[in-house]
């Protein structure tokens, strides 16, 4: 077995780069989509029943899982059982021709899959071997497993949910989970970028083994709450707020803002239509108006009710003020601005349909991301296997 690129990838950033990704956890599966977005060669190692993203919520009409496909387009898939002769022996070859590995396996079934870091490092030492796990492979919780609400709160952020206006509006509520995979996709991130650090630094420095944790991925989201408590403080839904600014209700939807630089200030006054209030001479200084947010907030909030969003941040983004709408996704794929960064592409899915898909959360402005890759099959990379060879090296 060969690595063979799906699509032409010559002028992206890692064309040339030959990743194999063991996932079954979104954290790791989005580790691999954002390597195969820059041009990686990225072969998925499958179990026979494949991967269980291939069943994960939400689905598309045809029982295509929606999360699957956009977490494997532009991927390989081939499938392995590490636990027989055969599967050890496609694992072995694939990883030594590969420059990274992103491998989810729990800490207690690694040696048995021959993914122990320690004979994977003896076996390939010019690998970069990135292990991502909830809580990591180290320490006293390498051996919790954990989904995605667990990790959301692990890391802090349910601590802080939710905050400002949804916190007023619904003073009752509990702890609230962020919608989708944020947890997985802080972790597949982080893995992202300790994977490229290690592989550049591969002919100085040999492979290296990487112990990506989600939680601290997650920890790494509240950093600013995580300092205050340097001060003494400890932030809360209940308390953690803009001082002025953050979500507002207009007349026909909801839209955010922050004004933190006297400028903007300056131009949401202006935008207000320069209210007396806004223009008292003490307001111009800055700790005045976080001491009197909740006045501020209440001015803006009766303006604010009174008119159109889209007005609103038409006229804001004129004048310089931060503020965007809250959009539907349908709003958000027709948007002039994703259509003019080219943001989305079209994908084959594994139907056979077209579907719009979310390039990547960048763009390279000399190297543009390319569409037109596919969702692929459970193991459409067997026939590119050699039986003669493979059976060869599954003998003892």
């Amino acid at each position: 077995m060969d690595f063979k690129e799906a699509s032409p990838s010559a002028e992206l950033p890692l064309s040339g780069c030959r990743v194999v990704e063991r996932s079954r956890s979104v954290a790791a599966a989005y580790a691999g989509r954002l390597l195969a977005a820059m041009g990686a060669q990225v072969v998925m190692l499958e179990p026979e029943a494949g991967s269980p993203l291939r069943q994960a919520p939400p689905l598309l009409d045809d029982g295509e899982s929606a999360l699957f496909a956009y977490l494997a387009v532009g991927k390989r898939s081939l499938v392995c059982d590490p636990l027989t002769d055969k599967g050890q022996a496609v694992q072995q070859r694939a990883l030594a021709r590969a420059d990274i590995l992103i491998d989810d396996t729990p800490v207690r079934e690694r040696a048995a899959a021959g993914l122990d870091p320690d004979a994977v490092a003896r076996r390939s030492p010019q690998l970069v071997h990135v292990s991502v796990l909830p809580f990591g492979a180290s320490g006293a919780k390498a051996h919790w497993t954990g989904e995605e609400v667990n990790l959301l709160h692990a890391g802090g952020e349910g601590f802080l949910l939710p905050n400002g206006l949804s916190n007023e509006l619904f003073p009752d509520r509990p702890p609230l989970k962020i919608y989708g995979h944020f947890a997985g996709y802080q972790g597949g991130s982080t893995a992202v970028t300790c994977a490229l650090a290690a592989w550049w630094s591969v002919p100085a420095l040999g492979g290296q083994y990487v112990d990506v944790s989600v939680q601290d991925a997650m920890l790494s989201v509240g950093a600013f709450a995580l300092q205050r408590l340097g001060d003494g403080s400890l932030e809360h839904r209940t308390t953690r707020s803009f001082r002025y600014g953050g979500v507002f209700r207009t007349l026909d939807g909801y839209l955010e803002l922050l004004t933190l630089e006297d400028r903007q200030w300056s131009a949401l006054v202006e935008l207000l239509g320069r209210p007396g209030w806004a223009t008292e001479a003490a307001l111009c200084d800055p700790l005045e108006r976080s001491r009197r947010g909740a006045e501020i907030n209440g001015h803006i909030r009766a303006w604010m009710a009174l008119h159109r969003v889209e007005d609103i941040v038409r006229r804001a983004q004129e004048l310089g003020v931060p503020a965007a709408k809250y959009r539907t996704p349908v709003e958000v794929m027709q948007g002039e601005h994703e259509r003019a960064r080219g943001l989305f592409a079209p994908a084959e899915l594994q139907s056979g349909q077209q579907a719009d898909v979310l390039l990547a959360p960048f763009q390279f402005r000399c190297t543009p991301l390319r569409g037109g890759a596919r969702v692929p099959a459970l193991g459409e990379m067997a026939q590119e296997m050699n039986p003669e060879e493979t059976a060869q090296e599954a003998t003892p």
